[in-house]
């Protein structure tokens, strides 16, 4: 069985830091909280657990995390963010995995999830680098949006950290960061000229979001994994610009390098419904329920573009072509995924006559 030091970055996190911490407390040895600059009684907290070690804030997130993985001392490394939570469901399944921690595995990828449905569900789920063994020479990469090439032998495990945001934070700091770096004449590597594209669209400067987005298409060098991702975030610059076409083509570009993803396939038929071309709705709405759910190669997966939303959407394209006994059904089928689904519960009521 390997140990485990938990090492984080935080600051001003007095309101969600004890909730973190907490939630980690079984499953690892050792807690290492570095503090960037909080005003607040972040410092206090963090001492009940663990040791605290101040860093000054560089707008460089890779840096404070190198600093705090290179305080630990156990046989492995592990982060979290303040307002991530370990819960108490998935305490089992981490601490089986740190049963097998024998030092023959590097490095570790478990699931994210960062959005979640109206019954608690997770409706935005990725793999991250989670653990890394100590001495193995991983470095975190990037000044924001940091993250550490996985290399060597990687253990995909089930065990879930989840992302509990509480209040807005700062929605500027990462477009800032970025747009100073390049102030200072630093050019992007092609992981941080998607997520500068990303944040450009965040903050809904469609036109600019549209040339990083295409610039970063044109790399040769892009993750297959964020080409996709950059091939829907294009197509809602574009649709946001009343460009329609143009976003129908430029989610079918992320055809070229994969197989269709249920999300994308949800946003064409989605685009077609909307220019009331049903039969093209109807057939996307299908694909995507087809289409494979890639839960471990690192993307963003949306889980109800692979059940829900299809099924819904395929009982509106049925019940516009005339086809109600099959939009009834669809109507079902998505009560499955959601069985007090609003939208269900109204389409009942259409159904019956009554709405």
């Amino acid at each position: 069985m390997g140990t485990i030091s938990l090492c984080m970055i935080v600051r001003d996190e007095e309101a969600v830091l004890a909730r973190c911490l907490e939630s980690a407390r079984p499953i690892v040895d050792e807690i290492v909280v570095v503090d960037t600059g909080s005003v607040d009684a972040t410092r206090t907290i963090a001492a009940r657990y663990g040791r605290v070690l101040e860093l000054p804030w560089a707008d460089d997130f890779s840096a404070a995390r190198n600093f705090a993985f290179d305080q630990g001392t156990c046989d492995y490394l592990m982060w979290l963010d303040a307002d991530d939570v370990i819960p108490a469901d998935q305490v089992p399944a981490f601490l089986a995995l740190k049963e097998e921690l024998d030092g023959g595995v590097d490095l570790v990828m478990l699931p994210y999830r960062t959005a979640f449905g109206p019954q608690g569900e997770p409706a935005f789920v990725y793999c991250r680098e989670r653990l890394v063994r100590r001495g193995a020479g991983f470095r975190w990469q990037g000044a924001v949006h940091e993250c550490i090439v996985p290399r060597g032998n990687i253990r995909y495990g089930e065990a879930a950290v989840e992302h509990r945001k509480e209040g807005p934070g700062d929605g500027d700091r990462n477009l800032r960061i970025y747009e100073a770096l390049l102030e200072r004449g630093e050019e992007l590597d092609v992981r941080g000229q998607f997520y500068y594209a990303r944040e450009l669209l965040a903050h809904g400067a469609h036109d600019r979001a549209e040339a990083a987005f295409r610039a970063f298409l044109e790399r040769p060098d892009g993750w297959v994994e964020n080409r996709l991702q950059a091939c829907r975030d294009l197509a809602a610059c574009l649709e946001a610009q009343g460009r329609r076409q143009e976003a129908k083509e430029a989610l079918v570009r992320s055809f070229a390098w994969d197989l269709p993803r249920g999300e994308a396939c949800c946003d064409l038929a989605a685009l077609e419904a909307g220019d009331g071309r049903w039969e093209q709705a109807l057939y996307w709405y299908g694909a995507a329920l087809r289409a494979p759910q890639r839960s471990r190669s690192g993307a963003f997966v949306h889980p109800p573009s692979y059940g829900y939303i299809p099924c819904l959407g395929m009982c509106l394209c049925c019940d516009h072509l005339g086809r109600r006994a099959e939009a009834q059904d669809w109507n079902e089928r998505a009560a499955l995924y959601w069985p007090a689904s609003p939208a269900v519960a109204w389409n009942r009521r259409y159904f019956a006559g009554t709405e």
